[in-house]
């Protein structure tokens, strides 16, 4: 069947089964890689996009239900809190191996998105479903604050 998506601000045409995970769809048809593929059972987060602005398992939404969804991934992310993500990322020296940092920022840039000032309780629910096998969850959180208050500075 023929199904179109609109990812990162842009229609694709996608012929494939309705039952494709989303995942598969963007990382073998788009050749949008950022997006990885961890558990296949929506545990882990390193698959988090956003449909419509809130952060998603990629890899357990069939085809077919994304199509009325406007997607974004890692790729396509941007914004004053991508930008300041990145930047206190790199700061608090957050990546190690890296596998699951554009789902980790995928969550982080709603979670600020919603709440600018967010406390340790808010960001810890909100990166819950981040998995990080390296365990910088610290400096996750670290990293999430620095952004949030460089979010309340004046431009």
């Amino acid at each position: 069947m023929s199904f179109v998506l609109s990812v990162n601000d842009q229609a694709h045409i996608i012929e494939d089964d309705g039952e494709t995970p989303l995942l598969w769809v963007l990382r073998d048809r788009l050749n949008l890689t950022g997006t990885k593929y961890g558990c296949g059972i929506a545990q882990c987060g390193a698959c988090t996009v956003h449909l419509d602005g809130q952060p998603k398992r990629s890899c357990s939404i069939p085809l077919k239900a994304a199509t009325s969804s406007q997607i974004t991934t890692i790729e396509g992310a941007e914004g004053e809190e991508v930008t300041a993500l990145r930047n206190a990322w790199g700061a608090h020296d957050v990546p190690q191996c890296g596998f699951c940092q554009s789902g980790q920022i995928m969550s982080a840039v709603a979670l600020l998105r919603q709440n600018r000032t967010p406390t340790d309780t808010d960001i810890d629910h909100a990166m819950s479903g981040n998995l990080c096998r390296c365990a910088t969850y610290n400096r996750i959180r670290a990293a999430i604050h620095d952004a949030a208050a460089q979010l309340g500075q004046p431009a």
